[in-house]
């Protein structure tokens, strides 16, 4: 599958590479997703990082990096994010520019602290194909309470200079969206945030889905959330952006690529078992170990719990119809799903 039909359908590659699933996947995933560093310099209230040590701090070593990717030549998709923020990686650039050599579609999220003018062009130059930058506010004071500390002017003012830059140069990549959490103190500010993207040049902003666990942590819980109970005061401020947005030429959308008032509806109660990660995907963390998907982290305590294998021992090939992973498959089939997934689609997105 080329990037060119990922950028237009998100979404195709999941659905049409897991469109006959048993416990083995017949073929190789078409995208991956490297946790290139499980660092981060922010304190956000709504990652599991802030509140626990998931693994050692570290970055993607090149080794280990050279030696996943080697093993999938035509990865169609690489997300090069995990639980840490990937421009603190001083190899990222190089990670980006090998992956982009054999016509691969990357993309990042990034907080956004580290976007000095001095990288502009060097991330242009590295052929990045979309830039996700996740502010999660639309003021300063907010912005400091989600996510650990006061960065929301620097943000602002980097981003929106690189949006500049971009057209001064005539750059049409990488493409940048702003992201904002759907949280219920925040919500509101969802036409303001519309207002600010278009202030700083961006076109695209999407509205990301809280994800949780059922004990919850920080800001990341069951009352905060606008898919667990959406309200219509929340559903008015949705429906504000969007009328915003149009006259400013910004597009609106949730994670996934759907309109935001349907990505906020509950799914039937077997919603996990639409899901096709297991069988087009793989997720690694900065130490080489196999998780079912990105959510994962964010949904269930323990990584020990649902580790599917380890990078640094085995072949991609041999993790990827292990027995764990055909375990894995053949619960997210059944009625008693594993523990990542049980709330996915109820309580969050596919």
């Amino acid at each position: 599958m080329s990037a060119a039909t990922i950028l237009k359908d998100p979404r195709r590659y999941f659905e049409e590479v897991g469109a006959d699933r048993t416990d083995v996947a017949a073929q190789l995933p078409v995208c991956l997703y490297l946790e290139v560093t499980n660092r981060c310099n922010l304190l956000c209230e709504t990652c599991p990082r802030t509140f626990e040590e998931l693994e050692p701090p570290a970055d993607m070593s090149w080794d280990l990096f050279t030696r996943i990717v080697d093993q999938v030549p035509n990865v169609a998709r690489v997300v090069m994010h995990g639980v840490g923020e990937p421009m603190l990686v001083k190899n990222l650039p190089d990670m980006i520019r090998y992956l982009k050599a054999r016509g691969t579609y990357v993309l990042f999220n990034t907080n956004g602290t580290l976007m000095q003018p001095r990288r502009f062009q060097e991330l242009i130059d590295t052929g990045l194909d979309e830039l996700r930058v996740s502010l999660d506010a639309a003021d300063r004071e907010s912005y400091a309470k989600i996510r650990g500390k006061d960065f929301f002017n620097r943000i602002v003012r980097d981003v929106g200079k690189f949006i500049a830059y971009q057209k001064q140069v005539g750059a049409t990549t990488p493409r940048v969206s702003l992201w904002l959490t759907g949280l219920k103190e925040t919500v509101a500010q969802l036409p303001e945030f519309v207002r600010l993207a278009a202030r700083m040049g961006v076109t695209q902003v999407h509205l990301q889905r809280l994800v949780f666990d059922d004990a919850g942590y920080g800001k990341a819980t069951a009352g905060n959330s606008l898919f667990e109970s959406t309200q219509e005061t929340e559903r008015q401020a949705i429906a504000a952006a969007q009328e915003m947005a149009r006259p400013l030429g910004v597009t609106l959308d949730a994670s996934g690529a759907t309109e935001p008032g349907l990505s906020l509806k509950r799914q039937d109660d077997r919603a996990w078992a639409a899901c096709r990660r297991p069988w087009s995907l793989m997720y690694f963390t900065a130490h080489g170990r196999a998780l079912p998907c990105c959510i994962a982290p964010f949904s269930a305590r323990g990584y020990a719990n649902y580790t599917l294998g380890d990078a640094t021992q085995d072949d991609l090939r041999e993790i990827w119809n292990s027995p764990a992973y055909r375990e894995f498959r053949g619960s997210l089939l059944s009625d008693a799903p594993p523990a990542p997934c049980q709330n996915c689609g109820m309580r969050w997105s596919l």
